[in-house]
């Protein structure tokens, strides 16, 4: 891997940001949070109301199988060329914004925002790109966010790329830097999101980028941290259905494009955020599973008589706690084939929700989970977190995890949309 090559994977952008609106109701949490909790959205509606939003540039996802979503998908398309011809944005040209997001926790989340060059990037397990997926990609759920971004004027972020940089070379020394850089926004988000800040870099900054990421791509420092000099430069952290529906709709319009052009492709690229792994402020939080429209009791009987040797109660192996109406309580898999407990159930529930019946949803926070869980008809599972150390490493040897096997933070601590950028 060259040095033209590393230093060209993560890049400076064209970012637009609104100007003369409400940060605060302008600014709104990723998409795919909140998907059984549509009093969340509902609350979010309100408070925009009228004023510019991100809110009107995206889709959640619990409309996605909505009656109505082709219209919605419309509306959006058509709300972006609206925003672009009344000038709601300005433009920061080749930029990297330095962002500070203060967590309703009090601790502060450091990243960059830049583009990531989707020709690093294959979410397929095995690939040996720079930048990888870290769960499963499933298929069925990338047609319908293609349906929202193929025809779209503009994209805005909200996967979080993760670098594996424990001694803080990247990002960190940017924050001494805070005083010479311009201010772009200091706002609080809604509906408990904390606060967030943003300064634009200058061309001190870009250069510090580029060298510092040149050196973490550096095969001798892999081979040292990896055993391999197999180069992972970024894990998706959030969002990997997000980027995989970027090259998606980026490979797709290279199959009508002469191959001399791809360069030039404003779809070949896609706006996100890095952070360090080592973050102090980044915590991997469990994803915990909540089955709708089940038999609880015979799901949880199903389960034991699929697993060789699993049988009701706490032991060695994979522990599986669950809870219903009717109680709670946990399954023990004594000889689990995958790694983690959540690559033991997922195997089970991706086999048994097709024949039986029933809905998954992957659910931030056990509080949510156990309220979801006790409504007659739905059973859940409550899974243990991810140490954020075993993910590259875990990434590089086996692949990508299973799907929704950690969180980074709580759903109010996801990335909200702010900043955009044109994609045609």
């Amino acid at each position: 891997m060259s040095g033209q090559t590393r230093q060209s994977v993560f890049l400076p952008a064209d970012i637009l940001l609104p100007q003369g609106c409400d940060w605060g109701k302008w600014s709104v949490v990723a998409c795919d949070q909140y998907t059984s909790q549509p009093e969340y959205w509902q609350r979010v509606e309100e408070y925009v109301g009228a004023a510019p939003s991100a809110l009107r540039l995206i889709l959640p996802e619990s409309c996605l199988d909505g009656p109505n979503v082709e219209t919605d998908i419309i509306e959006v398309n058509n709300t972006m060329t609206r925003y672009l011809r009344e000038g709601v944005f300005r433009t920061l040209p080749h930029a990297m914004i330095y962002v500070e997001r203060r967590l309703e926790s009090g601790r502060v989340r450091r990243g960059l925002v830049g583009m990531v060059d989707l020709e690093q990037y294959d979410y397929e397990p095995g690939s040996a790109t720079p930048v990888r997926a870290t769960e499963g990609t499933v298929l069925s759920r990338i047609p319908p966010r293609v349906a929202v971004r193929k025809n779209a004027p503009l994209e805005l972020p909200h996967a979080m790329l993760l670098a594996d940089d424990p001694e803080g070379t990247v990002i960190e020394p940017l924050a001494g830097r805070k005083g010479e850089l311009e201010q772009l926004y200091d706002f609080d988000l809604m509906e408990r999101g904390g606060r967030i800040t943003g300064w634009l870099l200058d061309e001190a900054g870009l250069e510090h980028v580029s060298a510092a990421l040149t050196a973490l791509a550096d095969p001798a420092a892999c081979r040292e941290r990896y055993g391999t000099e197999e180069v992972l430069l970024f894990a998706v952290g959030d969002g990997n259905h997000s980027l995989a529906t970027a090259k998606e709709c980026y490979e797709r319009q290279k199959k009508l494009t002469p191959p001399d052009q791809w360069p030039n492709l404003p779809a070949r690229y896609a706006l996100c955020e890095l952070v360090n792994l080592h973050d102090p402020s980044l915590g991997f939080e469990a994803i915990h599973r909540v089955i709708f429209g089940v038999e609880p009791q015979a799901l949880a009987a199903d389960l034991v008589a699929a697993c060789p040797g699993a049988y009701f109660g706490e032991g060695e192996g994979h522990v599986l706690r669950y809870v219903h109406a009717g109680g709670e309580g946990c399954i023990t898999v004594p000889h689990p084939a995958a790694q983690l407990e959540v690559g033991t159930l997922q195997s089970f529930l991706d086999g048994y929700v097709p024949k039986n019946g029933g809905r998954i949803d992957y659910i931030h926070g056990e509080d949510v989970t156990r309220r979801l869980a006790c409504q007659p008809g739905n059973l859940g599972f409550l899974l243990p977190a991810m140490g954020k150390d075993q993910l590259f490493p875990t990434v590089i040897q086996d692949g990508a995890l299973p799907r929704r096997t950690f969180s980074m933070g709580h759903a109010h601590d996801k990335r909200f949309y702010l900043e955009a950028r044109k994609i045609r």
